[in-house]
């Protein structure tokens, strides 16, 4: 037949030529391409995709630009007048350094740096009345001791100890706990320990401070006389006063720090002066106070004094003192050192002359009984000079709790930042809001802590209670920071003696600190230690998820993977899944390929495209920094992108692939692509594009320990909570497709399955079977029914009535068959052969019989009828077969050819019914 091949477009067309009108036509469908329809984008924008321009900048970077061009001209002109002094060269070197220092980050330092220890002032010498049992029992003896301590605490731990020493170990400027464990983690694994620990205090102590320094602060409204009954009986209103400061608070960091900070210096530096200010108005002319500065006296009341009613635990309130140290430390990248050094001295002055103020305060009021009765007696409010300045005081107080709030803000934002770079935390989106990249501010956390502080507002109403919880999870965090800075001052400087006389001096102190403060442990230093206890415990599944993680073989070389990539890219069979297929690694080597990514390619279906994107994004420490790189491998359809971004530029990763691509294409290296249908990134040159992301799982025949699976599920749990990266880089609105792939890990050999026989079925259960079953059964069927044919001919050729009957039933039994009852069936064919044989046999002994008959009585034949007529049975056998056989004597029932035998072909159901006809033989 001749044959017409019709090349069509779209749907397949079924047409034949005319002119052969028995000609087959052979349709071959050809793709749709944008030559042949154009594209059917609409011309007009409608999702307004964002498209990148060499001729934008964004916000601050021209300020930026313009304040570089500046410090290079300045650095330019110094390089030409060199100093001609000592100090001169000092200063320049200085400037030059880690540690230069400016005015405008002098007062950040004011603000971001010392409000929690600024807030001290509030609460610690109202616990020392406190833990004494009152005003009554404070005598010039306790007041002097623990003013005394007051003074040489502060001076070895945060002068000494943090400003002095832990400042000048730093981590590219970074402080914190956990930048210091990153500069000693090589000298021990065991080093893991104390710094998890420590971080994870710090960070359940950030909780309580902006609780316990703006709930102090808001309830020295108590303490004006003209408003303080509206407070008298109600609670709930300081209570919401401070709930609504906490959350303004939180509302404004994303500000940066920068923006906050010149703001709240200001504020500082306002409320430093009017502590020392207020302090030596309250030491009048005693300035015999200043004895306290004998450490002697610090010890006598603390060991030998009989008046000191708190014993060891009046180390807890001491200690109070000293609280904003760690975040100090914490908070030396934001502000950078030299600001920090220029700073304190003005600071601590000012915390000793309003501490020893109120103990001057302390003793010229121990006599007065009208004070004894007062409830939460707070020296620094009583210590003001009139109403009016204890107004002032409530208000600068409350402005100096909110600073204090956000030094621990801070410090926490930059412990989480470290905790992620050490694969303690799971990464989290970081946005830098001010100049510098020490400034950062992390969302995620900002919600935490803020959700977290007005849980512990609610839990204990009032700043006393929270008072009782502060500062015992802070104390374990300065033992491990003495334990990690002394390891480093005898491995890094190779000072062994200075190391060994540091840890046994903080630690001592820092180990009463940390004793006398479980007594508050049941006073509410249970909630730290719950809160420490959780973030130990996300931290230390996360590190150990990690290494679970990085036991499998995490890349693979060129020579690996592109030879099958390369033979999907050429099997045209595979359909496309995309014409271009991006994935997100965090890889930076682009000489290499993450086995993900290569298993997600050939999982189940392989994913075939026009190209493969495998895209790392990295923060620069320059704010505006935007460039790519890419390698190819010599291919047109496997692209490995590496994109730098400053910290200030958003990371809209789709945006900038679009330009990648452009610029690909135009250079040759990537094929052109073109579009036919309308698509949300509107780009008609860029075919479509699936992001992808790939999770991982955990096989359960892995090798690995039960506590290391536990930490996988866990770490996948928290990260799962944590967010997406798809949000992060800007993938959200593009569907970016969640794959799963396992851990390519060293895997449990299973044991064996034994294979059990099974038991002889008794019906077929293969097709094989089951039709040489239907063939024998319609065999059988066929010979049952031929051999109850012919014996019933014999029988009525023989006459005997007994054989016909036996012989019609089983005939009857033959046609009877059912194939839902095939055994059944057999069975019954199997005993109508038994019986038509014995009916056979019968009919051959009748006939002997009848013929002797026949001899013996010739004139007297009997017949079956005969015998039916003497003895009637109706509708018996005997009597069918008796009609049977007068009918075949009649010639109504002509015997039947035994070659070819008559089938019934009644169906089943019918078998065994009279037939409706009039044959008598048939009827009954």
């Amino acid at each position: 037949m001749p044959e017409k091949t019709k090349v069509t477009q779209g749907e397949q067309t079924t047409q034949t030529s005319p002119s052969a009108p028995s000609a087959q036509t052979t349709t071959v469908r050809v793709p749709m391409t944008a030559e042949d329809s154009g594209s059917l984008m609409p011309k007009e924008s409608i999702t307004k995709a964002p498209k990148t321009s060499h001729h934008v900048t964004l916000p601050g970077e021209k300020d930026e630009a313009e304040r570089a061009k500046r410090e290079a001209a300045l650095a330019g002109k110094a390089a030409q007048n060199p100093p001609k002094t000592a100090i001169g060269r000092w200063w320049r070197k200085l400037q030059a350094s880690q540690d230069r220092i400016t005015l405008t980050m002098a007062i950040v330092a004011l603000g971001v740096v010392y409000g929690d220890i600024g807030t001290s002032p509030l609460y610690t010498m109202q616990s020392f009345v406190a833990g004494q049992g009152g005003l009554q029992y404070t005598d010039r003896q306790s007041v002097l001791g623990v003013l005394s301590l007051l003074f040489w605490s502060v001076t070895l731990i945060t002068t000494i100890k943090y400003v002095l020493i832990a400042m000048r170990i730093d981590n590219k400027g970074e402080g914190g706990i956990f930048a210091l464990y990153s500069l000693v983690r090589r000298y021990g694994k065991w080093l893991i320990l104390p710094a998890m620990i420590g971080g994870a205090a710090f960070l359940a102590d950030s909780v309580l401070t902006p609780a316990v320094s703006i709930s102090s602060a808001v309830e020295g409204l108590k303490s004006i006389p003209q408003i303080e009954h509206i407070f008298e009986g109600n609670d709930h209103i300081t209570l919401g006063i401070t709930a609504v400061i906490i959350i303004i608070l939180f509302s404004v960091q994303s500000r940066g720090t920068e923006s906050i900070g010149r703001v709240f210096g200001l504020v500082v530096m306002i409320w430093f002066s009017f502590l020392a200010v207020m302090g030596v108005i309250a030491i009048g002319s005693n300035w015999s106070i200043l004895e306290a500065l004998n450490p002697i006296l610090g010890i006598k009341f603390l060991l030998f004094d009989p008046n000191n009613k708190a014993g060891i635990a009046v180390m807890g309130t001491v200690f109070l003192a000293t609280t904003g140290a760690e975040a100090l430390y914490s908070d030396m990248g934001h502000v950078g050192r030299g600001n920090i050094y220029i700073t304190w001295p003005f600071i601590k002055i000012a915390l000793m002359l309003t501490y020893f103020g109120q103990g001057s305060w302390i003793l010229d009021n121990q006599d007065n009984t009208a004070l004894y009765k007062v409830d939460g007696l707070n020296p620094f409010f009583q210590s003001m000079p009139g109403s009016t300045m204890r107004a002032i005081a409530v208000v600068m107080s409350v402005a100096a709790g909110v600073i204090a709030s956000q030094a621990l803000i801070t410090g926490a934002f930059t412990m989480v930042s470290e905790a992620t770079g050490l694969n303690w935390m799971p990464h989290l989106q970081v946005r830098y809001p001010a100049r510098t990249r020490g400034q950062l501010y992390i969302p995620a956390i900002n919600l935490v802590l803020c959700v977290a502080t007005l849980g512990v507002l609610a839990i204990f109403k009032d700043s006393e209670h929270i008072t009782a919880a502060y500062g015992l999870a802070l104390t374990i965090t300065m033992i491990t920071t003495t334990i990690l800075l002394a390891v480093y001052i005898w491995a890094a400087w190779k000072r062994h003696v200075f190391a060994i006389v540091f840890g046994i001096i903080f630690l001592a102190i820092q180990i009463m600190f940390f004793l006398s403060s479980m007594s508050k442990f049941f006073h509410g230093g249970w909630f730290t230690m719950l809160l420490t206890m959780a973030i130990l415990g996300i931290m230390y599944t996360w590190d150990q998820g990690t290494k679970v993680e990085r036991a499998q073989r995490r890349h693979m070389t060129p020579k690996e993977f592109l030879p099958a990539l390369d033979a999907l890219h050429r099997d045209f069979k595979i359909p496309y899944f995309a014409d271009n297929l991006v994935y997100l690694t965090s890889d930076a080597d682009l000489r290499r390929l993450d086995t993900d990514i290569f298993y997600s390619i050939f999982a189940n279906h392989p994913k075939r495209a026009r190209a493969w994107w495998a895209v790392s994004v990295q923060v620069t420490d320059d704010p505006f920094t935007r460039e790519y790189s890419v390698e190819n491998f010599g291919t047109s359809y496997l692209f490995r992108v590496r994109i730098r971004l400053g910290f200030k530029v958003p990371q809209n990763v789709a945006t900038y692939l679009h330009q990648i691509m452009h610029d690909l294409i135009d250079d040759g290296t990537l094929p052109k692509q073109s579009v036919i249908y309308p698509k949300v990134d509107e780009d008609p040159q860029v075919g479509t594009i699936q992001y992808v992301l790939v999770h991982k799982a955990l096989m359960p025949e892995s090798k690995i320990t039960s506590r290391g699976a536990t930490s996988l599920r866990i770490k996948y749990a928290v990260r799962h909570v944590a967010g997406s990266p798809s949000k992060w880089f800007g993938l959200a609105a593009y569907n970016p497709m969640i794959e799963v792939q396992p851990l390519f890990l060293s895997t449990n050999k299973v044991p064996a399955l034994k294979r059990v026989a099974l038991r002889m079925p008794k019906r077929p259960i293969t097709l094989q079977q089951i039709r040489e079953e239907e063939a024998e059964k319609e065999e059988i069927e066929e010979t049952a029914v031929q051999r109850a044919e012919v014996l019933v001919d014999d029988a009525i050729e023989h006459g005997s009535m007994a054989a016909v009957a036996v012989a019609v039933g089983g005939r009857q039994t033959a046609r009877a068959v059912d194939t839902s009852e095939h055994d059944a069936t057999v069975q019954e064919a199997a005993k109508s052969a038994k019986s038509a044989k014995s009916a056979e046999d019968k009919a051959d002994q009748a006939g002997q019989q009848r013929q002797a008959a026949h001899v013996e009585h010739a004139d007297e034949p009997v017949t079956a009828s005969d015998q039916y007529k003497r003895h009637p049975r109706p509708g018996s056998s005997v009597a069918r077969a008796a009609k049977a056989s007068d009918a075949a004597r009649s010639g109504a029932y002509p015997a039947k050819r035994r070659s070819t035998p008559n089938f019934d072909l009644r169906p089943a159901s019918s078998v065994g019914k009279p037939q409706e006809d009039d044959t008598s033989a048939t009827k009954e």
